[in-house]
């Protein structure tokens, strides 16, 4: 895709996501995250999400659940800029700088206690301590690349590739995107049930 029909950053645009990823990674270091993992190693990838490495290396289970959330994200941009054309005939470039804004609340939001304690009790990460800054970092470039997925390809082939990596992580651990914002938001004891069946609760 190209033109106005997609959210294209410019080099502005590219220079204020990476301020905002910059910020981010100050706040979490000064909410005391934990640069790395406290194993004392750096992981490219780390398949158990019930130990103390889950979300602490630079990529794992959840990775597709941020990639998805860039999808997401540029669709949303998507909709605010170009379909109805809020902010005029340039908005469009600051769709990349929003997604990385919504990310980057999510990373602070998730690291607090609240919610690291509601992942504790509703959801399949029963041993859930947070995120290494690390690992917060490499969410933000998973989900850019989510949200550079959607500006490249068909919404089909990107809508697609959405619902194989939550039937592939669902498969596999039985949790992705879809089962973590329920069991946050209303969590279904079945889903508890389904999930402690396959040894990841």
């Amino acid at each position: 895709m190209s033109g106005y029909g997609a959210l294209i950053p410019n080099r502005r645009t590219v220079i204020v996501s990476l301020a905002i990823a910059a910020v981010t990674i100050v706040i979490l270091l000064a909410m005391g995250r934990a640069p790395i993992c406290e194993c004392g190693y750096v992981k490219l990838w780390h398949g158990q999400i019930n130990d103390s490495g889950n979300s602490q290396h630079i990529a794992d289970w959840y990775t597709p659940s941020h990639i998805i959330h860039g999808m997401i994200f540029y669709a949303f941009g998507w909709w605010m800029f170009v379909r109805k054309g809020w902010g005029g005939a340039e908005a469009f470039r600051w769709g990349l700088p929003l997604a990385v804004l919504l990310e980057a609340a999510w990373e602070v939001l998730e690291n607090t206690p609240m919610v690291i304690n509601r992942f504790r009790s509703v959801t399949a990460n029963f041993g859930y301590s947070g995120d290494s800054v690390l690992n917060s970092g490499a969410d933000l470039l998973w989900m850019s690349f989510g949200f550079w997925l959607a500006l490249r390809l068909p919404v089909k082939v990107t809508v697609a590739l959405a619902i194989i990596g939550e039937l592939v992580a669902g498969y596999v651990v039985r949790d992705n995107l879809t089962f973590n914002v329920i069991m946050l938001v209303y969590p279904i004891e079945a889903i508890a049930e389904w999930q402690a069946a396959g040894g990841v609760a």
